[in-house]
């Protein structure tokens, strides 16, 4: 029998496989994918199947502790390296065959910014401009002034990138990956080296833009960075995705702490132990626990009627903390 020629068009069942992909993906996210994995030589799994939906117009937080995973999974999202098995696209698009159609429309800080120590600030964003076929030659020098205004590196635009702080070669490739606009922005711990009124200034403006339309994926390892920014989340732990969703839920569906404020502290862990409430901390006048599995009007009386004088009692919201401890088991740096 004949070999099938190049022009032939593909068997029957490759283009079967082909539109149970595409019928996978349709309605899908920003970013959509089924499957994901990645195994590096020696066995080493970094992504296990990962199957991970981007709603358009959110900001995404793409949370874990160092080495969940979250850069390969983001290195596979933007082509730089070839999955395993399994699929991904983003903006539609499958990677990294779309490559070409799909990274003109997206903007990324991927693993701290590639820099010409030599060049000035502004000469670098000149050249990641003059790199860009879609950017327009006769704008660029407005362009590349309004990307390092918007991240508060005007008055160093002059000085060499070798003399940048870590903070601002951040700041300095988020000015990269905004001087078109994007579609889709992929942040890999963008608040990296930054002060705390840094960190603010990134947050904002990573709002502004999700105001203005785009999409924002944001990898991070800061819970309370996600919690403050991001209208959905996705936690990774291993290399496999623990839950997904809007962040509201994601803290919703962990229980609170029950929180005692009393003079009696020492006497409210007590009786607060007996009545069932878990992992008990003692700080000052303050008394924190798990909620038993009880009325919890019940517990307040049993401190009342052994003497302790409760000055407040009552379950504080879960935040995304709790519900990655839920979730895991575990906990990660949450403080930087």
């Amino acid at each position: 029998m004949d070999e099938p020629s190049a022009t032939q068009p593909p068997p029957p069942d490759a283009d079967a496989d082909a539109g149970a992909d595409a019928r996978a993906h349709a309605g899908a996210g920003v970013i959509a994918t089924r499957g994901l994995t990645k195994r590096y030589r020696g066995g080493q799994l970094a992504v296990d199947g990962l199957d991970l939906t981007v709603p358009a117009g959110s900001v995404f937080g793409f949370l874990g502790p160092n080495g969940s995973g979250k850069t390969t999974t983001i290195r596979m999202l933007m082509g730089l390296i070839a999955p395993t098995s399994g699929t991904a696209r983003v903006l539609g698009q499958p990677m990294p065959r779309a490559s070409r159609a799909v990274l003109p429309q997206v903007g990324a800080l991927i693993e701290g910014p590639a820099l010409y120590g030599f060049l000035s600030g502004r000469d670098n964003l000149t050249r990641y401009d003059a790199a860009d076929p879609t950017a327009d030659p006769r704008t660029r020098r407005t362009r590349v002034a309004q990307a390092l205004d918007r991240v508060g590196l005007s008055a160093a635009a002059g000085k060499k990138a070798k003399a940048y702080s870590l903070g601002m070669k951040q700041r300095l490739g988020l000015a990269a990956a905004l001087l078109q606009p994007r579609r889709l922005l992929v942040l890999d711990e963008p608040t990296n080296g930054l002060d705390p009124q840094g960190m603010r200034e990134i947050r904002t403006l990573v709002r502004e833009l999700a105001f203005d339309g785009t999409t924002v994926f944001l990898s991070s390892h800061l819970l309370d960075e996600i919690e403050q920014v991001c209208t959905h989340a996705a936690v990774m732990a291993q290399g496999r995705l623990v839950t997904q969703g809007a962040v509201s839920d994601l803290a919703a569906g962990a229980r609170g702490r029950l929180v005692v404020t009393t003079p009696d502290p020492g006497d409210a862990a007590r009786v607060l132990k007996e009545q069932g409430v878990g992992d008990l901390v003692v700080a000052e006048d303050r008394v924190t626990g798990e909620p038993p599995e009880r009325d919890l009007a019940e517990v307040n009386a049993a401190l009342v009627t052994a003497g302790v004088r409760v000055r407040g009692f009552g379950v504080e919201r879960a935040s995304l903390e709790d519900a990655f401890v839920a979730l895991t088991g575990e906990g990660f740096d949450v403080a930087g």
